[in-house]
Order: structure tokens, then sequence, then C-alpha cells
């Protein structure tokens, strides 16, 4: 890896930029989409294709400080049956208009907490979902589930509906780190949900952790990754903490003055990563790791390693119908999101109408810079063939972005006569030179640090 004072010298210890889960990223959207617009988008959906869902549950039974996500927070259940019964009115609507012979290549239901669904509330939604549109072959069903809001009838619910995938958030096991962040999650309480999942046959595991939380230092995320380690999860997310009070006011909470520096950030994560990649897991593009059997893991060796707003996936299909409030839609026109508020999105939905609030539709050079940009998240490199034959691009325009992004990061990148690539050492600074071909305006907020 390139050494601090070179990464310093090209600002990666001050930048802010987007993780780039989309391009553009959502700050860029606009009331130009709206729910007739989605609709022909669905009806434009091919008979007999495949498609994505994710379902949003925005409910949590404690609102941890570090999260910067859509959530509220309820300790009734009321009001997570009355959102079930929306989703089920949204699902509706979408079969009015979802082409016939549609199928699932994956359903993941995120949060929020969906597991605060009672039982007989998650076999509800899902035989609503698969009522509209079945899984297909080799289809993938993931759960985020919270180890703190779990039980076994819920836990039989999930198998019963299909769940094959189950994601669980770790954070950081260490008392203290947890006590600065409000997530109270014992590594005895994880491991009993994870032994329950795998005793019902959810063979497939994903984890999520963090590092630059406050009080964080190598040798306590060290004893948290050799935690995680043993219990032996399928591919693990390493995500840096956002610090954005400014946004999620809840972080208002973690005292500031308790969080690493950027130097040190960059220290936390390659100490987790060393741990990972010790264990045998696979790099998998900026921050995650896999097993070497997992389906990513095979995605990245294959190059169909792809991104969405979930991180990295080895789906392959070109519609992610997103629902539930706030959710994303994207499609091969363009993006749209749901309303963000509970509230608004009930009463579109109750109305009859799709939800949706805003988006962006994909213009001129969108599609080419959003590929460069996912080529360079996922494989660290740009092929100036797939550009100019695939996404519309000519060998001048593509090879004056390449210029471009070389006069800026001098031999932190390599220029040749097919490709640009970032070499290994440079890694650390893939966003920042993602950023390079972004064609937005970069002052937008919700940017997080670069390392």
């Amino acid at each position: 890896m390139a050494d601090e004072a070179q990464l310093a010298r090209l600002g990666l210890f001050d930048a802010r930029v987007p993780r780039y889960t989309s391009y553009p990223t959502a700050p860029h959207f606009n009331s130009d989409v709206n729910a007739g617009i989605f609709r022909d988008w669905v009806r434009a959906i091919p008979e007999g294709g495949r498609i994505s869902l994710y379902m949003h549950v925005p409910f949590c039974r404690r609102l941890c400080w570090f999260c910067a996500c859509r959530t509220q927070g309820t300790v009734s259940d009321d009001p997570v049956r009355a959102y079930a019964e929306v989703l089920q009115a949204e699902l509706a609507i979408l079969a009015a208009d979802l082409p016939r012979g549609v199928t699932l290549s994956r359903l993941h239901w995120g949060g929020g907490t969906p597991t605060m669904m009672p039982p007989e509330v998650m076999a509800e939604v899902a035989g609503a979902v698969f009522k509209v549109v079945p899984l297909g072959p080799d289809a993938e069903f993931s759960v985020e589930i919270d180890p703190n809001e779990i039980d076994d009838d819920r836990l039989d619910a999930l198998a019963a509906a299909g769940m094959n995938r189950a994601s669980i958030g770790v954070q950081d096991f260490d008392p203290a780190i947890q006590e600065a962040i409000g997530r109270d999650q014992t590594f005895e309480v994880t491991k009993l949900a994870i032994d329950k999942l795998r005793a019902r046959g959810i063979a497939s595991l994903n984890a999520d952790i963090l590092f630059g939380l406050p009080f964080q230092n190598k040798e306590r995320i060290a004893t948290s990754v050799q935690k995680l380690l043993s219990l032996g999860p399928d591919r693990v997310a390493l995500y840096g903490y956002a610090h954005v009070p400014w946004m999620a006011r809840r972080q208002v909470m973690i005292p500031a003055d308790a969080l690493p520096r950027p130097e040190e950030r960059l220290a936390l994560f390659e100490t987790a990563r060393d741990l990972f990649v010790a264990d045998g897991y696979a790099e998998i593009g900026i921050d995650h790791f896999a097993l070497p059997t997992d389906g990513l893991a095979v995605a990245a060796r294959e190059g169909r390693l792809r991104r969405n707003f979930q991180g990295y996936t080895d789906d392959t299909a070109s519609v992610l119908v997103g629902l539930g409030a706030s959710s994303i839609s994207r499609f091969p026109q363009g993006y749209a999101q749901n309303a963000p508020s509970t509230s608004a999105y009930t009463k579109a939905v109750r109305s009859g109408e799709y939800a949706t609030a805003k988006g962006h539709v994909f213009r001129g050079e969108d599609l080419l810079r959003a590929r460069m940009i996912e080529a360079l998240m996922c494989d660290f490199r740009i092929d100036l063939a797939e550009m100019t034959r695939d996404f519309g691009g000519t060998d001048a325009q593509v090879r004056a972005m390449f210029d471009r992004a070389k006069a800026e990061f001098g031999e932190m990148v390599e220029v040749s006569a097919g490709a640009f690539a970032i070499p290994e050492r440079a890694r650390p600074l893939t966003r920042m030179i993602a950023r390079a071909f972004d064609a937005y305006d970069l002052s937008k907020a919700g940017h997080s640090p670069a390392v």
C-alpha cells in the first residue's frame, strides 16, 4: 500500500466522497420521476424476465445512535402490523402492472428491523410477495436479522417462507463501544441467533462490522473480528462509520471526541482486513470479504461483481424494485425513490397509487459513467473496449476521462492501451479516484469519509 504521506497529499484523510452504491447518487434525485413514470418502467419489464425486490421495514424497538438509516422507534407491534398491510397493498398495485411470467432473482428484507414483524405477519407478507412475483431458480431470499429481536417462532416463519440467507449486524462486540453507540448486543446473543439459523438449514450468513467507532483501537477491533470469525460467516461487510449528526440527529449522542482520527481509521481497517485475509477470506471490492466458495467471491473471480444499494452483489437482474417507505428502485431507464416518511408513503399507497416521490432519468453520459465507476469499485479496472462497445462511449471520449484522472492521481493509477486501473497500493483511494469520473456537483451533502 502507498505510504501515509502519499495518501495524505492526495487528500485521503480529509475528503468526503460518495459510497457510489448508485450513479448519480441519491442527493441528485429530483421530482421529475413520479408515479406515472414508475408505472411505465414497471410495464416495460420484459415478460418472463427476472427482477430483484427490496422491502424496507423502517421500525426498530430501539434506535441505535450510530445508524443513519431511515428508521423510527416503536415499542408496540401495532404500527408494524399496519405498515405490513400497506406493503401488501403496494404489492397489489405492482401486480396490476407487472408483465406476465416475471420471477425473482433476489428478495431482501431490510430496515430498520424486519424481524420486528410478528411471525404470522411475516408469513402474510412473504405470501403476498410470492403471489405477485415468485422466486425463480437459484433465487436468494435474505433478511436482516437483529439477534436481540428474534425468537423461535419468527425464525420458523422465515424458514418456512423460504429464507435462505441471513444478514446479521454486528458493528462491534466490545461492551464499551456498544454503550457509546447505543447498541447492546452481546457475542452470546449473536451466536445463539446464528446457531438457531443454522439449525433451521439457513447455511448462508452475512455479517456487518464497523470501523471508525468511538473508543475503537487496533486491539479492540482485532478482538471483535476474531470473535466474528469464530462464527464462520460466509461474507462480511467492513464498513466505515460515517459521523454525520447534521443528517442523523441521533448521532449527537455519540462522543465525537472519542472518534479515531482519519489515519487511525485506516489502521483499524487494515487490522481487520489482515485478519479476514489470514483466515482465508477473499477481498471483495473496497470493503467486503467472502469465503472462496461464496457467490460473491465467485462473481468477483469471474468478473460478474456488481454494486447496488446494499453494497456488493452477484445479482445480475437489471431491475430492482423497492417496496416500502424511502425504498429506491433501479430500472434500465433510471432510479425511482418512494416517499421517505412513513405517513406520506402510506397515504399514497392507500389512495391506490405508487408512492414514488423522486428519482433520476438516465441521460447523456450517465450509463457510461455509472459503469466506469462501478467497474472501479468492483474490479479496480475500467476496460476501454467494454465502454465503447456496450455503453456508447467513443474511444476519444473515454481516453479523455482516463487522462483527466491520470493527471489528478499520477502514479497512483495506471493507463494502458486498453484500460484504466488502480494498482493495489492505491486501493484506499478508490472512491476518490471514482469521483474523478463523476460529472455531477460534488458539493451535495451526505458523503462519507474517504477512509
